[in-house]
Order: C-alpha cells, then structure tokens, then sequence
C-alpha cells in the first residue's frame, strides 16, 4: 500500500502502479468475501498465493491455508489445489498452513458469535 503514495512522472511506472493497486483491490475483495464465509473467495486467494499473482508475492503456506479453508467449506477443486501444493511443502510448512487455516476458522467464528 505505500506505493500508493509516490509520485510517479513517468507514464510507464503509473501503469504498472495501476496494476499493483488493482491486484491489491482484488485481493483486498477476496479477503473480505472470505471473512463472509465465501468459499469461491478462499479458492481465488489459494490461486494468487500460489501462483504469485493479484499483487502478492507466491506463498506455499498461504496457498495451502486457503485452499484448505475452501476445501473444508465444500469448494472441490480447492482440494486437489490443496493436495498439488503440498506436493512441493515440508511437513512443518503444511503444519503451519494448517495452523493458519485454525487461526482463521476462530477468528471468523468469534465474529459470528
């Protein structure tokens, strides 16, 4: 988000700072629909996250995290997502994946209750 706030002259890098903020705001749009319970968001965040796309940087954990969080909400190709990612994750990085999928599952419960 602080590149929104340089100034750019150049017409090039207004363009790619345009795409970035657009990446942002569509990621930004899936956080907000996952927190809703929205499995198709928790898809589409597993798929920027493991291909390093929509302004955020490739991450297995995440990956898996929400491609776990859409499986367990009934999203079915999230779980061969899932399975693919973790083909190329150590077992203490899918145990923190997990962990962080724990962590969400509770922090959206709270907000139900």
């Amino acid at each position: 988000m602080e590149a929104a706030w340089i100034k750019h002259t150049d017409a090039a890098s207004a363009d790619v700072l345009d795409f970035a903020s657009a990446g942002d705001m569509v990621v930004a749009g899936a956080l907000v629909a996952a927190a809703d319970g929205d499995c198709d968001a928790c898809f589409d965040l597993g798929v920027a996250y493991s291909t390093g796309s929509n302004g955020v940087a490739c991450d297995l954990v995440e990956a898996h995290k929400w491609f776990n969080l859409a499986a367990v909400a009934g999203h079915e190709e999230a779980t061969h997502c899932r399975a693919e990612v973790s083909d190329d994750m150590t077992a203490r990085e899918i145990a923190e994946a997990q962990r962080r999928a724990r962590q969400w599952l509770a922090g959206s419960m709270r907000k139900a209750a």
